[in-house]
């Protein structure tokens, strides 16, 4: 692609995520999505790289990208297939942020994926709130591994059953569910339109998994071309979170930036260890917090790529 066919296609498959969003947010049930916009909606490739995202909630994403290559891996994927999952240590950031992730097939082929994250209202934590007092992970709500919701389009109405009855209001959560499901349905249908679009079968596939590995490869470009801005050194800032909740005051968070050309080290020692309360934060979602602030450094027009945290 020339540099002005790349950027229709990027602005395209941007389109994508932006509609679905559209879609979660007129249909969800509760305020936490349809008002409050707390939800997340992405592309990947059929490696799980993310290859676009809408501007909702970046450390959703960044988290989700982190961890979508297993999460690609170790499901066998169908047509109508979508799998739930929430725990934070395979890419989820607190339980109460639910992931629905769909396989795209063209031509009898795999070729990406579309994925939301919500803020469902409750998840059953045992008080109230998405910050529950808490001192296990398993008393923040239930925690849901990677695991088909629908296969092969169908749903599986036992586990949607186990996981609405668990919350406080299960007709508003079978409805923000419904909602993901719509907005993953959506953006396939979309998807498709623009590989046909492309090309016929098979052609149309190759052009389009081409112009992802073209988009990543030009954020990769541009957010070296902004590191190396930043000037070689050492630099450090210290803040403190007030409390953990539990009786735990004045908690450290230390980093240090370590900048040579257009790589950076970023590394946290001095940081309070892990602590009592329940705000700790996986490797994904810290990841995914640094991604954000050097995401803010590069040029407006950088796409919201993996191509863009390329070590």
């Amino acid at each position: 692609m020339n540099p002005i066919e790349l950027s229709l296609f990027a602005s395209r498959i941007e389109a994508v995520c932006d509609e679905m969003g559209a879609v979660l947010q007129r249909t969800a049930f509760s305020p936490n999505i349809k008002d409050r916009l707390d939800y997340s909606c992405a592309v990947f490739d059929a490696s799980g790289e993310l290859c676009a995202q809408a501007a909702h909630i970046p450390v959703h994403l960044g988290s989700m990208a982190y961890a979508m290559r297993g999460i690609v891996r170790d499901v066998g994927w169908s047509p109508g297939d979508m799998v739930i999952l929430n725990d934070p240590f395979l890419g989820g950031t607190h339980l109460p942020d639910v992931t629905l992730i769909a396989p795209l097939f063209v031509a009898e082929r795999l070729v990406g994926f579309v994925a939301n994250r919500a803020h469902h209202a409750d998840i059953g934590a045992s008080t109230p709130g998405s910050m529950p007092i808490s001192r296990r992970l398993d008393e923040e709500g239930l925690i849901i591994p990677p695991s088909r919701l629908l296969r092969g389009g169908e749903m599986d109405q036992a586990m949607l059953d186990h996981i609405a009855g668990v919350t406080a209001n299960p007709q508003q959560s079978r409805g923000d569910f419904a909602a993901q499901i719509s907005a993953n349905r959506t953006g396939l249908a979309r998807l498709r339109a623009l590989i046909e679009g492309l090309g016929e079968g098979g052609q149309g596939v190759d052009a389009y998994a081409d112009g992802l590995r073209q988009l990543n490869d030009y954020a990769e470009r541009l957010a070296r071309s902004a590191l190396a801005a930043i000037p070689d050194g050492e630099y450090r800032f210290r803040d403190w979170m007030d409390d953990d909740g539990c009786g735990h005051t004045d908690l450290p968070i230390e980093v240090s930036l370590h900048v040579a050309g257009h790589r950076i080290r970023v590394d946290f020692t001095g940081t309070a260890p892990q602590t009592e309360g329940n705000i700790n934060c996986p490797l994904s979602v810290a990841a995914a917090g640094v991604y954000y602030a050097f995401r803010c450094l590069m040029p407006a027009h950088t796409p919201a790529a993996s191509g863009s945290f390329r070590s």
